[in-house]
């Protein structure tokens, strides 16, 4: 009898081999699966990088040269990272159709998917800025006025402090901001786009440019009065002295010349 109750088992004994069990077996995945996964990613990236180097090869390297080291007729693109090729070419602005002092927005003629194959191959040139993820554009819970203080003090002098844009030197300008996605703001404080400077993270960190982002949709919104009344464009005084001086003036002396026909008629008479 004692030695049946030596060689019968602790009722936990089940639960103990089970959690061992399913120890090894998370341990086989956590050993196995992860290395698959790493392993699908990279084949998915080598498969973008070579789809992306198909379509450069037909719609850039005329200009930015075969391996992207530039010519005379455009930059080299080692170094400009995922972010720059993401915002050119998913605003339309390149492939361009002609050179001149800027390069504007137009017609997009990519899918996403074609302009994200682009963006893995000009990444791996040389790297540079990443294309922002959905959650780094996203301006809720942002600080607004932050973000106007911010978008006064660094980019109202070429944007207009409304964002409506504005002239520069030699032919370029600044664009209207009015209906630009996040996530193409986002990528051109990152980059530097034409005339622009960059604005890196170490410069100006992704909060920041959250708040500026969140500023921008804020003042172009729907539901934004303007306290003045007539917009005009939000330009600032040169629209509005404009106005005053046309169309203002204008009526004044309509109106003088409309009083002295009426004068000498009253007179004639």
């Amino acid at each position: 009898m004692k030695k049946l109750s030596a060689r019968r088992r602790h009722p936990l004994a089940a639960v103990v081999v089970l959690l061992l069990a399913l120890a090894a077996t998370g341990g086989l995945y956590a050993a196995f699966a992860p290395a698959g996964k790493a392993q699908a990613d990279e084949t998915a990236q080598s498969l973008a990088i070579e789809e992306g180097k198909k379509l450069y090869a037909v719609g850039c390297a005329s200009c930015h040269g075969t391996g992207g080291q530039g010519t005379t007729d455009g930059p080299s693109l080692v170094g400009v990272g995922s972010a720059a090729v993401d915002f050119q070419v998913g605003t339309g602005r390149m492939p361009a159709q002609q050179p001149g002092a800027q390069v504007p927005k137009k017609k997009v003629i990519y899918s996403q998917a074609e302009i994200d194959q682009l963006a893995a191959y000009v990444a791996s040139l040389g790297a540079g800025p990443i294309t922002p993820t959905d959650k780094q554009v996203d301006p809720a819970g942002a600080d607004v006025a932050n973000g106007g203080e911010l978008f006064r003090t660094n980019c109202a002098q070429c944007h207009n402090f409304t964002g409506k844009g504005g002239a520069l030197t030699e032919g370029k300008y600044a664009p209207d901001l009015e209906g630009v996605s996040p996530k193409h703001i986002y990528e051109a404080m990152q980059t530097g786009p034409q005339s622009m400077p960059s604005f890196p993270d170490t410069t100006m960190p992704e909060q920041e440019k959250k708040d500026i982002i969140a500023y921008i949709e804020t003042v172009n919104g729907d539901e934004t009065e303007s306290p003045g009344g007539l917009a005009l464009g939000g330009l600032g005084p040169v629209s509005e002295g404009l106005f005053a001086w046309v169309f203002g003036l204008g009526a004044l002396v309509a109106v003088a010349v409309w009083v002295a026909a009426h004068t000498a008629k009253a007179k004639k008479s």
